[in-house]
């Protein structure tokens, strides 16, 4: 079976968790051929794990190096964007880790070189490949229920200790990850909302930062949302609460979905709102309501199913989970929630990328400097 032969640039939580599967032959359409991290002591650990592989302190040396054809990147956020580029503009295929990067406008600059280039381009947004998720969409881009009126989705499942965010340098400052939970944890979140909802043209934000840990960036968020089609919603998140809820909801003419991330609930409507409220004489009655679970094809292959079909697209054309250029959609939601916030005021779709850049900046050149206590932990059973 031919194989696609890939670097990973970072090895810490998430790239190290790549290294494993790719080891075990979970993805068999592709082979691990080398790895790089600036950190000695990760390089340490490749070496006493997997002797075997390839090593280098550097991505370029990577690159240039002769062995891969493709790319994952899986470094601190802030270089996605310039790490995909040269990736991309040394004939490298390339898929990045979430989120796509720290604000559009460097996100934007990669998807246009990108869509210049002949490589095949990606995003790990893996949770595309729930079912649970995937059968939301269908529901919705079907018309049955009608259109959109309203959505909720309460995400709070992502509870981090002080130990998590204490163990690398970069973790939770302004200058070294560019933001906190809608950043690191919410870019699937926020990734599926649109994906399933489309993007609402205007956000009003609150973002707390440091309210539940020793932290410098956001971990409690709640937003409002309005749609072009005069739908609204609330996305609220943290990583403070334990134990905490995952709710997503979304309100139509004939019903909701809800789900909860493992299972979807359909409550349907004999009849549409709109004609039950136009017609109906006894003031007080609704129509009936049916409630079901629904039928999903069980699959959830997570990251393995991303990268099979990463290395499928450049073996054989086929299909990608998610685009790299769509990494911009749910990036533009975080930075609106990140603005408006800020600014104390409501943002309107697309944001003012130049002004948001500024007020990132402001964070940035007052950013603390952290010590770390350089814990890796395992990724297994998370996002």
């Amino acid at each position: 079976m031919d194989q696609v032969k890939i670097g990973i640039i970072g090895i810490g939580n998430m790239g190290s968790g790549h290294v494993k599967s790719l080891m075990e032959g979970k993805v068999p359409n592709m082979r691990l051929a080398a790895v790089a991290d600036i950190n000695p002591a990760r390089l340490e650990w490749m070496k006493e794990t997997y002797p075997d592989v390839p090593r280098f302190d550097n991505a370029s040396a990577l690159m240039d190096s002769g062995l891969v054809e493709a790319v994952l990147v899986a470094t601190p956020h802030y270089f996605h964007p310039p790490l995909v580029m040269e990736a991309l503009g040394k004939g490298l295929h390339a898929i990045s880790e979430k989120p796509a990067g720290v604000y559009t406008k460097a996100v934007r600059e990669m998807n246009e070189f990108a869509a210049k280039s002949d490589r095949t381009f990606a995003i790990m947004f893996n949770q595309r490949t729930n079912c649970v998720y995937r059968k939301m969409k269908e529901i919705v881009d079907s018309g049955e229920m009608g259109r959109i009126r309203r959505v909720n989705w309460i995400i709070t499942d992502w509870y981090r200790s002080q130990s998590y965010y204490d163990s690398g340098a970069w973790r939770a400052t302004w200058a070294g990850e560019g933001g906190g939970v809608l950043l690191n944890q919410c870019p699937h979140n926020l990734d599926l909302l649109q994906w399933i909802c489309g993007m609402p043209s205007k956000v009003r934000a609150y973002t707390h930062n440091g309210k539940w840990h020793d932290i410098e960036v956001e971990d409690d968020v709640t937003a409002y949302l309005e749609y072009p089609n005069g739908a609204t919603g609330v996305f609220i998140t943290t990583t403070g609460d334990c134990p905490g809820t995952n709710r997503f909801e979304i309100s139509m003419d004939w019903g909701k979905l809800v789900c909860d991330g493992k299972k979807l609930w359909k409550h349907k409507l004999a009849m549409s709102e709109p004609e039950f409220s136009a017609t109906y004489k006894g003031g007080f009655g609704t129509p009936e309501c049916t409630v079901e679970e629904v039928e999903t094809d069980g699959l959830n292959p997570q990251h393995n199913e991303v990268l099979r079909a990463f290395a499928d697209h450049i073996l054989t054309g086929g299909p990608l989970v998610a685009p790299g250029c769509e990494g911009i959609r749910g990036l533009t939601l975080s930075n609106a929630m990140h603005l408006s916030s800020w600014l104390d005021e409501t943002v309107e779709l697309p944001i003012d990328e130049d002004r948001f850049l500024e007020e990132l900046n402001k964070r940035r050149a007052t950013s603390r400097h952290k010590e770390a206590t350089g814990a890796t932990f395992s990724t297994e059973g998370t996002y």
